[in-house]
């Protein structure tokens, strides 16, 4: 089960030096945030995008989680990263690695001041909550989080709704190795040895055997359009959206729909609640 939150009153460290420019020197609160927009406490609940497992409801209320070691950290996300997984298709180990490294295992004064476990920077359209940091500039704009579970979802999305991260769902959910390069070759860090520090995380603290798929119950169980299903189909290497939809005659709208895909993307492993016209009739 997904962890309690408490409020964490650890300082913020670095993990291993990692070298991922986050210098994280609290900037001037009053320089405007470029192309983003300042959001008020509590004017927007989070929903969970569409219940794919249950999030905690944003309160408007900034939560920390106590985190002493990095074996706390894998224990207390680790679900999480195997549920963003099977809804996304990213593997769980990279995801993991990502957030230790990222955020100094949660106790790096980036991870402290705004929950983001990525050190994922504002970008045209952002609307919510942010902060500044000096990283590769001065003072630079970093989105905000008031629980780090949002910044996990938010990992999930920022992968798979940006074109050139695409290839990268082309990789087997189990070949950390490639994604950890492709990451990098699609200019998600700087830092050229980022591939090597998060293979190593993964081999270090065995992460991939979090990129098997989460056994705890999850909210989708109780999502009205899957208890209509008629069946799943697992997909397979070559499998695409308009050929599964062909496969089982249903839209492929219908069959993103049912399964709360966004984008085009699916992996390999993946598994899709099916409810084909026939059945309907």
């Amino acid at each position: 089960m997904i962890k309690k939150l408490v409020t964490i009153t650890l300082l913020g460290i670095f993990l291993f030096g990692c070298g991922v420019k986050h210098r994280v020197t609290y900037a001037d609160k009053n320089k405007k945030a470029p192309r983003a927009t300042k959001k008020k406490p509590n004017a927007k609940k989070h929903t969970d995008d569409g219940g794919l497992y249950p999030m905690p409801e944003d309160t408007g209320e900034f939560v920390r989680i106590e985190i002493s070691s990095i074996d706390q950290y894998i224990e207390t996300f680790a679900e999480v990263a195997q549920l963003e997984m099977k809804a996304y298709g990213i593997p769980a180990s990279i995801t993991l690695a990502q957030g230790l490294l990222e955020s100094g295992f949660g106790k790096g004064e980036l991870a402290l001041k705004t929950n983001n476990h990525f050190g994922i920077k504002c970008h045209t359209g952002w609307q919510g909550d942010y902060d500044f940091y000096d990283d590769d500039e001065k003072g630079e704009c970093f989105r905000k989080y008031n629980h780090p579970i949002y910044s996990y979802r938010d990992h999930s999305l920022f992968l798979t709704n940006r074109s050139r991260y695409a290839f990268l769902f082309d990789f087997r959910s189990n070949d950390y190795r490639r994604w950890a390069k492709g990451l990098r070759k699609a200019g998600y860090a700087t830092d050229k040895r980022y591939p090597q520090k998060l293979i190593s995380l993964i081999e270090t603290y065995q992460l991939y055997n979090y990129d098997r798929p989460a056994t705890g119950s999850t909210h989708r169980q109780n999502d009205p359009l899957l208890t209509q299903r008629s069946s799943i189909h697992i997909v397979q290497e070559g499998d695409t959206l308009y050929s599964i939809s062909k496969k089982y005659l249903v839209s492929v709208d219908a069959l993103k729909k049912m399964n709360h895909i966004e984008g085009s993307n699916i992996a390999i492993g993946q598994e899709l609640a099916i409810k084909t016209e026939k059945n309907n009739k």
